[in-house]
């Protein structure tokens, strides 16, 4: 993998099969379950179960993920800060995307109801 100091070069060349277990981790740790965890990826990409088990499994990277994701319109609702940026003011469009699922992540992690982390209207 080629070594870039651009942080969204970085975040596009990072595989999804690489952070996952951390966001896995990170929920379980908190009480929540592996199905829920899906449920909120496939929630925001779209994808099935079958093709989030190939990301997961795969090399694929975050650019190839969010590019094969058919990402929820509801999605411009996630706001608030990730990593000291705001995620409604990232104007990369693929790092918006992946600080989107790290919010979900947060707060699926952070006993936020299902209905709420989901945009549920």
């Amino acid at each position: 993998m080629n070594r870039t100091n651009n942080p969204d070069e970085r975040i596009a060349q990072m595989t999804f099969a690489s952070v996952y277990p951390h966001y896995l981790a990170k929920v379980e740790k908190k009480g929540r379950t592996k199905d829920e965890l899906h449920q909120v990826i496939r929630w925001l990409t779209g994808f099935t179960e079958k093709t989030l088990q190939k990301h997961i499994s795969g090399e694929t990277t975050f650019q190839q993920f969010f590019q094969a994701a058919k990402v929820n319109k509801n999605a411009h609702l996630i706001t608030g800060v990730i990593c000291g940026y705001r995620v409604e003011e990232i104007e990369n469009p693929l790092t918006q995307r992946v600080r989107y699922m790290d919010k979900l992540v947060d707060e699926l992690a952070k006993g936020r109801k299902m209905e709420k982390i989901l945009r549920a209207e």
